[in-house]
């Protein structure tokens, strides 16, 4: 068993009370829809409405929380909405569009670990830039002090982005290292879930962006990695007992529509 029993309560109450909240601030939309009505039912729309407004939602009031909660097992530190700075050098900005016009046309592939290092070579050089400050939405930092900053995707992100993705997961590692140069630092791509499954995750790599081994972490293997090997399936329970408890209260909630 990964999770204590205090561990997994704690878990419980985060995925409980994100839940309520939302159930408080949420308003059905006012919308007719006469036909859709008539067919499947107010109830059933009402909830499938508030089931898309909690989707967009869910990566920050949900899984956010939770990822830092369940990083507290391994890791000796661990926030959400972590701020990693705004200041940025020129030079780094300058390598970091070079790698990626070389990945563009298939000149390189990706590596994450060589390209950290030109970036690490140039991260305090020439004109410092100031930016909007950055935040992450998982920060964490093992005992050796190795650093990880994740960026939490939906399960099935827009493929067009997928340059601006590489871009943040690089000027992450720029921004990092102009405040500490020399530090263990890494960048990622955090997808809570695979939509795909049994079958793999196989939507990254058709656009050869991404160095899939450093900077991409998928389902099982995300969560695993914060917490331990067992932890996804440990939460996996944890989710489906507040289903089960928070049931009679949306079946309740949602019968107000018929």
């Amino acid at each position: 068993m990964i999770f204590t029993i205090s561990k997994k309560k704690k878990i419980e109450e985060i995925i409980e009370n994100s839940i309520i909240k939302k159930f408080k601030a949420y308003k059905p939309e006012t919308i007719n829809m006469p036909f859709h009505y008539r067919l499947l039912g107010k109830d059933r729309m009402a909830l499938f409405s508030f089931i898309h407004s909690l989707n967009t939602t869910f990566g920050t009031s949900i899984f956010e929380p939770v990822a830092e909660e369940v990083a507290k097992i391994k890791f000796v530190e661990s926030k959400s909405q972590f701020v990693v700075g705004n200041k940025i050098s020129e030079l780094a900005q300058k390598e970091i569009q070079n790698i990626i016009n070389k990945i563009s046309i298939a000149e390189k592939i990706p590596d994450k670990i060589s390209e950290t290092e030109i970036i690490r070579k140039v991260c305090r050089q020439g004109h410092i830039n100031k930016i909007k400050t950055v935040k992450v939405d998982l920060y964490i930092k093992n005992s050796n002090n190795e650093v990880y900053l994740f960026d939490l995707k939906t399960a099935k992100p827009n493929i067009s982005n997928f340059k601006d993705f590489k871009r943040t997961l690089l000027e992450w590692i720029a921004i990092y290292l102009f405040k500490e140069p020399q530090a263990k630092v890494n960048t990622c791509l955090a997808i809570p879930y695979n939509p795909y499954e049994p079958k793999p995750y196989e939507r990254w790599t058709l656009k050869g962006m991404i160095d899939i081994k450093e900077e991409l972490k998928v389902a099982e293997e995300f969560w695993d990695f914060l917490g331990g090997k067992g932890t996804y399936q440990e939460l996996l329970d944890c989710f489906e007992k507040v289903g089960i408890k928070l049931r009679p209260k949306i079946d309740k909630y949602f019968s107000q529509f018929k």
